[in-house]
C-alpha cells in the first residue's frame, strides 16, 4: 500500500496514477478526508491526554494545600476528560481501521520511466531476440493444440472430464517434456545465485492482501472450502494464484538486516487461476488454462538497489529462452496495462508460429507472455511488514520486492512445440533439455488409448 505521508503530500500524483491505471471506483479525496479526520482526533487525544495528566497531577497539590472543594472539582474534571478521551481513541482507532481499509484501494504509483498508455496497443517494445537466425520451419506450422493431440501430449478433453474446462493432462513424451523445462529452469537460476523453496499450495486471506490479490482480484482465485461470493477472513484459505504470493510472504512482519540482502528465492508450484474473460483461438489448448507451472524468482532488496536489480532480474528470466533457442521480445508496459500493485513492469513474449494474430512480428504466429518482471517499490513491503535494519543500531526501514517468472511453463512448451515442430509432425527437443530427457532429441508421440482411438487412422 501506499504510504500515508506520501499521499497527503502527493495527492496529485496518486490521482494520476489511479486514473493511468484504470483503476475504478477510488475516491482519492474521501480518503483525504479519513486521514484529516484522524489526524485532529489524533491531536485532540493528544491534547486531552496533556490537560488530563496536568489535572491529576494538580489534585495531590490541593489535597495537601487544604482546598477539598477545588481538588474535587479537579477530580470531576479528570473523569470528564478521561470519558472524553476514550470517546476520541475509539473513534480514531475506528478511522484508523477504515483508513487501512480504504488505502489498500489504491494502486501502486508508476515509475517516471513507466510508458504512459491506456491498454496493450501502448506498451513499448524494447527489443527483440533471437529472429536473425530461424531454424527452418514446416510450411504450415501445426497449432500446438492440434499437434500435441496428434502426438498424444496433450488431453484437453479428458481434463474436462475429470475436472472441468481449462484443465488438461498431459502425457507421455509431453508430461516428460514438462518436467524437463522446470528441472532446467530450477538449475539455471541456482547459477544464478536462487535459493529453491517449495511453498505451501494453500495461502491465507492476509498472504493474498500482502502481495496485492486481495481485494481487488479475489474473483480470478479460487477459495478452499467456501462460495466464492461469500465474505472472507484472515484465516480463509486460497490455491495460490502464483508462487509470489507465500514467497514474499515468507518474512512477513519480520526485520531481515542489511547483511541479508539481496534475498533471492526461486519457487517451483502448481498456480491456480480462474482466468474469467475472454476464450476463443487466442486462449486455445495450454495458453490460459485454470492450472499451470511455473517457476517464480522473488527477490528482497535495498531500496536503492531495487531499479539496477529490476534490469537483473530480467536478464535471469531471459536466460532461460536465450539457452532453449526461442526467439522472444521485451515489452516496457505501460501505466493502463502494467497492474495494480506494480511501479514498473516489463513482460517477456515468447514466439509461437503455430497461429497467425493480428499483433503477431512479420514472420507470422503470435506472441504468448511468459514472464512478467516487476518492481513493487515498497508497496508490498508495506501491505506485508516487510523491513530491514540498515544498521543494528538505526530504525527499520521497509525493503523492496520484485518478482518474475522464470519461467511459465505451458506457454513455453507451446513455443517449443511450434518453433521445434519438423515437417513430419515431430517436435525437435531442444539441445538444452536433452539431458533431462535421457538424451531423447525428437518427440514422436504416442499410441492412443481406448475404443475411442480405434479407426482414427495413423499419421503418416
Amino acid at each position: 500500500m501506499l504510504d500515508r505521508t506520501y499521499l497527503r503530500e502527493n495527492p496529485d500524483e496518486v490521482r494520476t496514477a489511479v486514473d493511468r491505471k484504470g483503476v475504478d471506483g477510488v475516491d482519492v479525496d474521501g480518503i483525504l478526508a479519513l486521514d484529516e479526520e484522524w489526524r485532529e482526533l489524533k491531536a485532540r487525544g493528544d491534547d486531552l491526554r496533556h490537560e488530563r495528566n496536568e489535572v491529576s497531577s494538580r489534585i495531590g497539590e490541593l489535597k495537601q494545600e487544604g482546598k477539598e472543594e477545588k481538588a474535587q472539582e479537579a477530580i470531576e474534571r479528570s473523569g470528564e476528560l478521561k470519558a472524553e478521551l476514550e470517546e476520541v481513541e475509539e473513534r480514531a482507532d475506528e478511522l484508523a481501521d477504515e483508513l487501512d481499509e480504504r488505502l489498500l484501494e489504491l494502486p501502486n504509483v508508476p515509475h517516471e520511466s513507466v510508458p504512459v498508455g491506456e491498454d496493450e496497443s501502448d506498451n513499448v517494445e524494447r527489443y527483440r531476440e533471437g529472429f536473425d537466425d530461424l531454424r527452418d520451419l514446416p510450411d504450415e506450422v501445426v497449432p500446438h493444440y492440434d499437434l500435441g493431440e496428434e502426438l498424444d501430449v496433450l488431453d484437453f478433453e479428458r481434463g474436462a472430464k475429470v475436472t472441468g474446462g481449462g484443465f488438461q493432462f498431459v502425457k507421455g513424451a509431453g508430461a516428460r517434456l514438462e518436467h524437463a523445462l522446470v528441472q532446467f529452469m530450477l538449475d539455471v537460476h541456482r547459477e544464478q545465485g536462487y535459493e529453491d523453496v517449495l511453498p505451501p499450495i494453500p495461502v491465507n486471506s492476509e498472504s493474498m492482501r500482502g502481495t496485492g490479490q486481495l481485494p481487488k482480484f479475489a474473483e480470478d482465485a479460487y477459495r478452499v472450502g467456501a462460495r466464492q461470493d461469500d465474505e472472507y477472513g484472515d484465516d480463509d484459505l486460497w490455491l495460490l494464484p502464483t508462487a509470489e504470493v507465500p514467497v514474499t510472504n515468507m518474512y512477513r512482519d519480520e526485520i531481515l538486516l542489511d547483511d541479508d540482502l539481496p534475498v533471492k528465492h526461486q519457487a517451483f508450484s502448481p498456480n491456480f487461476r480462474r482466468e474469467a474473460g475472454e476464450h476463443g483461438t487466442e486462449t486455445r489448448g495450454y495458453v490460459r488454462v485454470h492450472q499451470f507451472h511455473k517457476v517464480e524468482l522473488v527477490n528482497f532488496v535495498r531500496p536503492e538497489e531495487s531499479y539496477d536489480r529490476l534490469e537483473g532480474l530480467l536478464g535471469e528470466a531471459e536466460e532461460i529462452l536465450d539457452r532453449l533457442g526461442l526467439p522472444y521480445r521485451v515489452l516496457d508496459m505501460c501505466t493502463g496495462d502494467m497492474g495494480f500493485t506494480q511501479a514498473k513492469k516489463y513482460d517477456i513474449e515468447v514466439w509461437a508460429p503455430g497461429d497467425d494474430m493480428a499483433d503477431g512480428p512479420a514472420e507470422g504466429g503470435r506472441w504468448l507472455e511468459v514472464s512478467s518482471v516487476s518492481n513493487f517499490e515498497d508497496f508490498q513491503a508495506r501491505r506485508a511488514g516487510l523491513r530491514y535494519r540498515p544498521e543494528r543500531h538505526e530504525s527499520a526501514e521497509y525493503l523492496h520486492t520484485l518478482n518474475g517468472s522464470g519461467l511459465a511453463v505451458p506457454r513455453v512448451m507451446v513455443a517449443v512445440m511450434e518453433y521445434y515442430q519438423n515437417e513430419d509432425g515431430t517436435v525437435t527437443v531442444p539441445e538444452a533439455l536433452r539431458p533431462y530427457m535421457g538424451g531423447q532429441e525428437v518427440i514422436e508421440g504416442g499410441d492412443p488409448v481406448g475404443e475411442s482411438a480405434l479407426g482414427a487412422g495413423e499419421r503418416e
